[in-house]
C-alpha cells in the first residue's frame, strides 16, 4: 500500500472512531453551555448537581392516578436514549444514561409516588409501542404535531423544536435556515420516524415548483452516525432539535455551526389515546414548576430559554 492512500486511511479510521464520542459530549457544571473535553479524550460528565433528589410525593396529585396504578406503584417507561441535553450516555452505554428528559421524568414520578420502569428503546419504535401497551409512557424529545395527535395523547412539559447545522465553516447556507428553499440541491441528514423527516419528506416538492434541484433526505438511527455523515462530506447539512443542535455546536470537539431556530414545537410525554395518565402527569409537571425544581432542571441543562409557564394536554401544533 502506497504511503499517501495509508495516511488516508488512518485518518479516516480515526474520524469513525471519534465521532461517535463527540455526539456525547455535555456541558459541566450547572446551566454552563461551554462543554469541555478532558484530556486524553475523555467526555466532560454530566453536571453534578441533582434538583431531582429533594422532589417528593404530593398526595393531591397523585390522587389524579388510576387507583390501579397507585397500587402497583410503577409505571413503565420507553424511553430513547439520543443526545444531550435530552438523553444521551455521559459515561458510555454500559453506564447509566442523563439528560433533561430524565431528570424531569423522575421528578414527575416522585411527586406521583410512583417509580419508573424505564427501558431503552429506539426513538421510533415507542409511539407504536404504546398503542400495543408496551409501555404506559414515552419520552424522546417527542414534538407535538398535528398528525402525531390523531394517535397519540401528549403531555408538555418544554418548548423546543427544529433547526439546522452544518459543519463549521460551511457558508453555503449563510447564518440561518428560515424557508427549506435554501436546501435545494443539498443532501439533508436527519432521525428516523422524526418530526424532521416528516417535514422533509412532506415538503420534498418546494424545490421543484421554484425550478431547482430538489434536496436529497438521508435517514440515520444514531445521531453519532449522522455527525459522522456530516464530517465526511456524505450530507451537506443537519436537521434535529433547537436545544440538542445548539448544545452540539457549543463543544469545540463536534465541529458544527448551529443555523438557528426553524420551527418551534412543543415536546412532551407520550400515551395511548384516551390515556389515563395524561391528568396527573399535567398536574405533576405544573406542580415542579411551582415549586421551582422545573426550573433547576433546565438550568442544569442549559435549556432556560425553553421554558413553558405551565404544562397543556394534546395543544395544538405551533404554526
Amino acid at each position: 500500500m502506497k504511503l499517501p492512500e495509508l495516511r488516508t486511511r488512518l485518518r479516516s479510521a480515526a474520524v469513525l472512531v471519534l465521532l461517535p464520542l463527540l455526539a456525547t459530549l455535555t456541558a459541566c457544571g450547572s446551566g454552563d453551555a461551554d462543554a469541555t473535553v478532558r484530556a486524553g479524550g475523555q467526555v466532560s460528565p454530566a453536571p453534578a448537581d441533582d434538583p431531582v433528589a429533594a422532589v417528593h410525593k404530593v398526595d393531591t396529585v397523585a390522587a389524579l392516578l388510576p387507583s390501579e396504578v397507585r397500587r402497583a406503584g410503577t409505571l413503565r417507561l420507553g424511553s430513547s436514549i439520543g443526545f444531550p441535553p435530552s438523553a444521551y450516555y455521559p459515561n458510555g452505554p454500559d453506564k447509566a444514561p442523563a439528560g433533561q428528559d430524565l431528570d424531569i421524568a423522575e421528578a414527575v414520578a416522585k411527586v406521583l409516588g410512583v417509580a419508573l420502569e424505564r427501558q431503552d428503546a429506539s426513538f421510533e419504535t415507542i409511539l407504536p409501542a404504546l398503542g400495543s401497551g408496551k409501555y404506559d409512557v414515552g419520552t424522546g424529545n417527542f414534538g407535538v404535531t398535528s398528525e402525531r395527535l390523531k394517535t397519540i395523547d401528549f403531555v408538555t412539559y418544554i418548548n423546543d423544536g427544529q433547526g439546522f447545522a452544518v459543519k463549521k465553516g460551511n457558508t453555503t447556507l449563510g447564518t440561518a435556515v428560515t424557508d427549506l428553499t435554501q436546501l435545494c440541491g443539498l443532501t439533508i441528514g436527519t432521525g428516523a420516524g422524526t418530526t424532521f423527516e416528516a417535514t422533509l419528506t412532506a415538503q420534498k416538492k418546494v424545490c421543484t415548483r421554484a425550478g431547482r434541484k430538489p434536496y436529497d433526505v438521508k435517514v440515520y438511527s444514531e445521531n453519532a452516525a449522522t455527525l459522522t455523515a456530516l464530517q465526511q462530506g456524505r450530507i451537506d447539512v443537519i436537521m434535529s432539535t433547537i436545544n440538542g443542535l445548539r448544545y452540539q455546536a457549543a463543544q469545540p470537539a463536534s465541529g458544527t455551526t448551529f443555523l438557528g431556530e426553524f420551527h418551534r414545537l412543543d415536546v412532551g410525554f407520550a400515551f395511548t389515546k384516551g390515556s389515563p395518565l395524561t391528568k396527573a402527569f399535567q398536574a405533576a409537571v405544573d406542580e415542579l414548576i411551582e415549586d421551582g425544581t422545573y426550573a433547576r432542571i433546565l438550568k442544569k441543562w442549559g435549556t432556560s430559554a425553553s421554558a413553558i409557564e405551565r404544562s397543556e394536554i394534546n395543544p395544538p401544533e405551533h404554526n
